[in-house]
């Protein structure tokens, strides 16, 4: 692949000039490059600094309410935040890092471009912010990667709910016992918030859904939740891990522990124990991994792949360079257990960005760096419409004030003033109408109702995706 160079590659036209590279456009990278905006005010005014951000996707996501829009509660476009309109004084390249050489300080970015030209571009820096997160881990499992769904990004939530509608339109109208036993099976595997919030979510969503089906009942559809450890949520507690469990099984939902996911070829599911399931939903959330860009660039990373940093949020051992989120090994030093290392959630994330926009700001002025400490205060957990679980300082609750103040904490906890008047906005709406129930799968396909018409061979199907 060729690299070129282009006008905001070049380095600074003035010589004392900071550049500041932030990679990764998520939680971290958001309020890092605000926190920056902030502190380096009158430095970017006078043209000594700037921050360049490069994100593969042109806003950053709010993945807590991920569940929440695959359920249809908000809006797909009220839970991402533009970075171009919150980042005013940055620039923002719609990109992807693919290699980092710090040695030269010097960054390859394949940008929107790049697939039409073959040209990556070579991008200088003086300070480099690695907060690339993470993408979903998975494993060889026969078939996973031709009829697995995945959960990280909004456009897989709305994928997913149109998916499920499109399911049940599916078994609505077919007499064949074994498309219509298909159809309405779901397989979740992984019990973590995205696999246990997203089946919650999903279940309570498609129960209200039958209704309005003539042959569709609740009890028909099959939802099944595979976890290969001896407990779900384990960030809520055991005891309400356990509770969860309990929740969700009364809601005829089928939870099984201890167990994994073997194959799903030919869409069947097969289990390590035994069961055989006919499905075409196989909605995969079992666990992360630390971007891939981490271990293409030549810094210290740990065993893990995560990038080693001293509880300033500096990459260990290296200048110059910095690093927060789900892709930074960061020391916890508020733990009694010696070597323990904070957790890769946003409630550390948000945290982390913050200290870490302001020692940068200390390290250009050569003040003394700040040492991020912050106890872990709890989790909450989302099960469907009124239905939750928290473990907040040390108290628990569950059903409809778990399921409140779920809400409640991540509102105050999305960007921007727009954003959280949007999704209360929708949410008192929610309240007032009954739940929209409509599958937009043809979005996936836009071009192919037209390129039927043309007589062209259609890439997709017009109607829907299944």
């Amino acid at each position: 692949m060729v690299t070129a160079a282009s006008q905001w590659a070049t380095p600074p036209e003035t010589s004392k000039c900071v550049r500041i590279l932030i990679v990764g456009g998520g939680s971290v990278g958001l309020y890092t490059a605000l926190r920056l905006q902030q502190k380096l005010k009158a430095e970017l005014g006078r043209d000594e600094a700037e921050i360049v951000l490069v994100s593969p996707n042109p806003y950053m996501t709010y993945q807590p309410f991920l569940p929440e829009a695959a359920a249809g509660a908000i809006s797909p476009r009220h839970l991402v935040v533009p970075l171009r309109r919150v980042l005013d004084g940055c620039r923002v390249v719609v990109g992807e890092v693919t290699a980092i050489d710090h040695a030269k300080r010097t960054a390859t970015v394949a940008t929107l471009a790049t697939q039409e030209t073959g040209e990556t571009t070579q991008v200088s820096y003086d300070e480099l912010v690695l907060a690339p997160g993470s993408v979903s881990r998975t494993l060889p499992i026969p078939g996973l990667a031709d009829h697995g769904i995945g959960f990280k990004t909004v456009e897989e939530a709305i994928g997913l709910r149109n998916h499920v509608i499109e399911q049940m339109d599916i078994a609505s109208s077919t007499r064949d016992p074994a498309v219509r036993e298909a159809a309405l099976t779901f397989v979740f595997v992984g019990g973590g918030f995205a696999g246990v919030e997203a089946l919650g979510e999903l279940e309570d969503m498609a129960r209200y859904a039958s209704r309005y089906y003539h042959n569709v009942r609740p009890e028909d559809m099959k939802w099944i939740l595979v976890e290969a450890s001896d407990r779900i949520l384990p960030e809520v507690g055991e005891e309400m891990g356990r509770y969860t469990v309990t929740e969700l099984r009364r809601r005829n939902i089928d939870v099984r522990l201890h167990t994994r996911l073997e194959s799903c070829v030919d869409r069947v599911a097969v289990l390590s124990d035994g069961a055989r399931f006919r499905t075409r939903t196989v909605v995969w959330t079992a666990g992360v991994k630390p971007s891939p860009v981490l271990a293409a660039s030549d810094l210290p990373l740990n065993e893990r792949g995560r990038l080693k940093c001293t509880p300033q949020l500096a990459v260990d051992g290296v200048a110059h360079a910095w690093g927060a989120g789900d892709a930074a090994a960061v020391p916890d030093v508020t733990a009694a257990e010696p070597g323990r290392e904070t957790a890769p959630n946003a409630q550390h994330a948000v945290r982390q960005a913050k200290v870490l926009g302001d020692n940068i700001a200390h390290a250009l002025r050569g003040e003394p760096l700040e040492t991020y400490a912050h106890k872990y205060v709890g989790s909450v957990a989302s099960l469907g419409l009124h239905k939750g679980v928290a473990h907040v300082y040390g108290r628990r609750l569950k059903g409809y004030p778990a399921w409140l103040m779920h809400r409640m904490y991540h509102l105050g906890r999305i960007p921007t003033f727009n954003r959280k008047a949007r999704v209360l906005a929708e949410w008192t709406l929610a309240g007032l109408f009954k739940r929209e129930i409509v599958s937009l799968g043809s979005l996936e396909h836009p071009r192919a109702e037209f390129e039927l018409a043309a007589g062209g061979k259609s890439s997709g199907n017009p109607k829907g995706s299944s």
